[in-house]
């Protein structure tokens, strides 16, 4: 990676409107995400659920003050596997023009760590069916597609 180094922190409400924009930099995030400004109460509201709960990070990538990615990581108690915690990625996205610079890798790596310190014995994560280039990297990771998931929408 070209230039300065990422900085990867915990999000603050300020970063909101950055992260919401990330989720929305493509295909299916613009269908899923409102960047109508001002920007709807309810991504302040979720920001607070989860900065409130000491089993949710919610991150960002900075390079100079910038927000150029974002992940959400969960742990996740569970009595299967001997109770065993998990920890969840979800919401990684890395600003397009940051994207095949090393920063998603970066990013996964720092999650990853961050579920090794929290004693996690599993790290999994889910992504949509038609990010394809998404999958080959997650798998250049480790990552393999060993489950098949499946969603409800509750609207």
């Amino acid at each position: 990676m070209t230039g300065p180094s990422p900085r990867l922190r915990r999000a603050r409400l300020a970063d909101v409107g950055a992260i919401v924009a990330l989720l929305a930099d493509d295909d299916l995030g613009r269908a899923r995400e409102d960047l109508s400004t001002p920007l709807s109460p309810a991504y302040t509201d979720a920001f607070q659920a989860i900065d409130s709960d000491p089993n949710q990070v919610l991150a960002v990538a900075e390079v100079d003050g910038q927000v150029v990615g974002c992940l959400q990581l969960t742990f996740q108690p569970g009595l299967s596997r001997k109770g065993m915690w998990c920890g969840l990625i979800e919401g990684v996205r890395v600003a397009r023009t940051r994207r095949g610079g090393g920063l998603g890798r970066q990013m996964m790596a720092w999650a990853i760590e961050e579920c090794r310190k929290r004693d996690c014995g599993m790290v999994q994560l889910t992504s949509d069916t038609s990010r394809k280039d998404a999958h080959r990297f997650y798998e250049s990771l480790g990552f393999a597609a060993s489950h098949v998931g499946m969603k409800m929408a509750l609207d």
